[in-house]
């Protein structure tokens, strides 16, 4: 077999692995000429859109098909994982499109992304101008060629710490994820190279030329086309990206150490485009992933069981005086009101620790590997932690119990002595000092931190870890980690620290706890991102805050911008809440859409049952939606927090369904300047933005034929409970105030016979109502031949006049398999003739206005039934 046919092999086996192709989605970045404030049904061709140019093209939307089979209606019930993997682009399709062309025989064939005459050029786009002679490109790596460019350097002498223009940018916008902690990312957009902060870990550039609106005949010079830049790990050396005050992007390569010095850079910075900017992230970074050879991509990774259950972590409710006691009285509490957590996180408070003897305020350091007195029993102190264990898994019917450790062992590392522990200063980068300057005076940096000889550092995890799984405890929680950073002189640098301590967690981890019991926090550098080969859900972001009103609008945005990078490698958990708070609300429907796990952190006997009802099903478990929540294709370079006319629209996907959340994120930011973050002024008191059901990326792998498909969707809106029937490419209008929400569940109408048309909602009173459907099928029967329509109307839009089947014959059966319990809801064009929950025909209300369809599923399934079976005949 040729090289060619085994590349080609190798494409379609990915294609079939990961269950995806990609077409480009257009973007309409102003509002639409026509949306839904009425709903009337001749609003769907107002427009003066031909029918055909409605119905989505091969070319819109996207083929990709969801990696749960639903075609065959058993083989739903059989699906095992949650996972939809990421989307491919479609390869070789080089845009044209706008912005200052190339000059030369347009009859040679040309690498998408190449440096000619000093340019960056993409896609025959210019996106930097003046790049110096001593920045290099490589079109390969170690692991063959990529589609893309690395970027490397070559300098006049060897240092540990190195600068280099990479040009000027050019007639492109960005949205940058960059550390404004040293633990923590967060986004920045612009249009300027000077706008692009230190220490950006991830860059992504949209052209500014040609339509935003789709090409329906797939002409990509109507195509927006985006960028990827992916600063690397080389050797011993860390890279990222920033502005200068010339509009420049540069590239800052530093080890941390300044006995590690280089000179010659050729794999620094990978740059990836495609008309895709979903695709093109998953395929820059798998590219990535590839060469380096040191990570793994979130997919191929074990998701912890965790993530289908609702939780509670002890840190807002105790901080660190956490107790035996208080634990009990937590879990006692949430479970007396009806949602008993399936799993807890026992965060910092549990360990032995103690201060170094002189010291005023002594930095606190692990003495031991056990618990502390607060988790000994009183009766029989040998049983130590396993006594709460014990208590919360039996008495309480947990599933899995996790404590908390930092990745040193403790904030200020292991006692001198132990593990080969010695006394190691912090020396942070100017990139960390520019945002966070008070670290050079934080405890860590005055009194030290103990730290653990890399080669000790396996058995300390591994008898950490062996103790706590024989007391039953099933994970941890791994924080404090950018801290390694910090800590590289002498010993390689900080690449080559964090490579030790990871591969050690990660064999520690893989070998105590079978179920990948794992979470990072604190870990927003790419020093440790590039070499997790184990951990498979992580922090998405800066605390949730409860006591600091500034933090709520920031945090959403964060989660969901970082979640976009941080997505592709592992699953993004958007933190605790308190369920009891003015937020509340806010913060948990971000939570039910994020893909990730759902917990509260509140107090014993502060809870908001009803709220929390809409997260939870009676037997713990919740309605995840199968991606990371990411923000939508036209809010990728908006800014949600700073501008004062952007709504944040963030996308999931269920199995049958999408689910779009829409969040005022206004009024609040990160100043760059006061290097906080602050109030700001907003321009209203509420802000209109547009929702359409394409703003779900991959909506139509929620449709069991997209082939058929028209692109029509059924949009139910859980705040008010209205039902709408979006035509394809028409928007809606919604207005929030700043802290205001709504979250949307998305479904494909299907088309069973003029006049009969049908979408499942799902549990219309949860969040993410969507996320219980777990089987769908549509059997068309004879009747559909026969169908009688009143006045001839065909339409399947709002008001649209309701028909009934008065053949003898059925038009359609609909087979929905339902996971939960609670009211189901659903879009049916015409009076259902009959619902049957199993095989018992039961009541179900009809609201012709809207065509929505209720059945009550009073309990959950019984027996050794996972789901309800429910048919509809239509």
């Amino acid at each position: 077999m040729g090289r060619s046919e085994l590349e080609m092999k190798e494409a379609l086996t990915m294609v079939s692995r990961l269950g995806y192709s990609s077409r480009s989605l257009g973007i309409c970045t102003t509002p639409p000429a026509v949306f839904f404030s009425s709903l009337s049904s001749t609003l769907a061709y107002s427009l003066n859109i031909p029918r055909a140019a409605q119905k989505p093209s091969s070319r819109s939307g996207s083929n990709c098909r969801l990696s749960c089979s639903k075609r065959a209606f058993s083989s739903v019930s059989d699906f095992k994982g949650r996972e939809v993997r990421p989307p491919l682009e479609k390869a070789n399709k080089e845009g044209n499109a706008g912005g200052e062309r190339e000059k030369g025989d347009i009859m040679t064939i040309k690498p998408a992304v190449r440096i000619a005459d000093r340019k960056l050029i993409v896609k025959d786009r210019i996106i930097l101008t003046g790049v110096p002679d001593n920045v290099i490109q490589n079109s390969g790596s170690d692991s063959g060629p990529v589609e893309g460019v690395f970027l490397g350097a070559v300098f006049d002498e060897e240092n540990c710490h190195h600068v280099v223009p990479l040009g000027t940018l050019q007639d492109v916008r960005f949205m940058a994820c960059f550390r404004f902690k040293l633990w923590w990312m967060a986004q920045k957009m612009g249009d300027k190279g000077s706008e692009i902060p230190f220490e950006t870990q991830f860059l992504l550039f949209e052209t500014k030329d040609g339509s935003r609106l789709e090409s329906d005949s797939g002409n990509e010079e109507n195509q927006i086309v985006y960028t990827v830049f992916l600063p690397l790990i080389e050797g011993s050396f860390r890279a990222c990206l920033q502005g200068n005050e010339r509009d420049e992007l540069e590239l800052c390569l530093e080890s941390g150490d300044c006995y590690t010095k280089a000179s010659s850079f050729t794999h620094s910075v990978f740059i990836h485009a495609g008309t895709d900017p979903f695709a093109a992230i998953h395929n820059a970074i798998r590219a990535v992933k590839l060469h380096l050879k040191t990570f793994r991509l979130r997919h191929e990774k074990k998701l912890p069981s965790i993530v289908d259950y609702f939780g509670w972590c002890t840190w807002d409710a105790f901080y660190q005086d956490v107790t035996h006691e208080g634990v009990e009285a937590g879990l006692a509490s949430l479970a007396a009101g009806g949602t008993a957590p399936k799993f807890v996180i026992i965060d910092d408070g549990w360990q032995s620790v103690g201060g170094d003897p002189g010291e005023e305020k002594p930095l606190l350091r692990l003495t031991g590997i056990k618990e502390n007195a607060k988790f000994q029993n009183k009766d029989d102190p040998t049983t130590g932690i396993k006594s709460i264990v014990n208590i919360a898994k039996e008495k309480y019917g947990l599933k899995y119990v996790y404590v908390w450790h930092a990745i040193t062992g403790y904030w200020g590392g292991v006692r001198p002595g132990q593990y080969g522990s010695l006394m190691k200063y912090p020396m942070l980068s100017k990139g960390v000092i520019e945002y966070e300057p008070a670290l050079k005076n934080d405890p860590l940096a005055v009194q030290g931190l103990g730290l653990m000889n890399p080669k000790e550092v396996y058995r300390f995890y591994n008898e950490l870890h062996s103790y706590l799984a024989s007391t039953g405890i099933d994970g941890v929680k791994v924080d404090e980690q950018c801290i390694l950073e910090t800590l590289g002189g002498g010993l390689g640098g900080r690449v080559e620290l964090t490579r030790q301590y990871h591969q050690a967690l990660d064999a520690s981890v893989a070998q105590n706890f079978p179920d990948n019991g794992c979470i990072a926090c604190m870990s927003h550098n790419t020093d440790a991102l590039y070499c997790s080969k184990q951990t498979a859900v992580m922090r998405a972001s800066d605390d949730f805050f409860p006591r600091d009103p500034v933090s709520h609008t920031i945090h959403i945005a964060a989660v969901a911008y970082n979640s976009i990078f941080l997505g592709e490698i592992m699953q993004p958990d958007w933190d605790m809440f308190h369920s009891v708070h003015p937020a509340a609300e806010y913060h948990a429907s971000a939570r039910a859409i994020s893909g990730g796990p759902v917990y509260v952190s509140d107090e014993p006997g502060k809870h908001n049952f009803e709220l929390l009802k809409k997260l939870v099903l009676p037997d713990g478990s919740v309605l995840r939606a199968c991606l990371p929540g990411r923000p939508t294709c036209d809010c990728l370079f908006c800014d949600p927090a700073r501008d004062g006319v952007s709504l944040l629209k963030i996308w999931n996907m269920n199995k049958y369904t999408g689910v779009l959340g829409v969040y005022n994120c206004q009024g609040a930011a990160y100043n760059l300047v006061e290097k906080k973050n602050t109030f700001h002024a907003t321009v209203s008191e509420s802000i209109t933005g547009y929702i359409r059901g394409r703003d779900v990326h991959l909506i139509s792998e929620a449709s069991t034929d997209s082939a058929e498909w028209t692109g029509d969707c059924a949009v139910y809106c859980q705040r008010s409970g209205r039902l709408i029937i979006l035509p394809f490419n028409v928007s809606m209008p919604v207005s929030l105030k700043v802290l205001e929400h709504d979250i949307f569940t998305v479904t494909p109408v299907k088309v069973l016979a003029p006049g009969f048309s049908f979408a499942p909602i799902g549990l219309i009173d949860m969040f993410n109502s969507g996320g219980a459907i777990e089987g769908l099928k549509y059997e068309v029967k004879g009747g559909a031949k026969l169908s009688e329509l009143e006045d001839g109307d065909e339409g399947t839009g709002p008001g649209v006049k309701r028909v009934e089947n008065r053949s003898n014959e059925l038009v359609g059966v609909v087979h929905v398999e339902v996971k939960g319990c609670g009211r189901f809801g659903a879009y049916s064009s015409a009076k259902p003739i009959r619902c049957l929950l199993g095989s018992k025909e039961v009541e179900f209300g009809y609201d012709s206005s809207s065509g929505l369809v209720t059945l009550e599923l009073a309990h959950l399934p019984e027996g050794s039934q996972r789901v309800h079976l429910i048919e509809v005949e239509l």
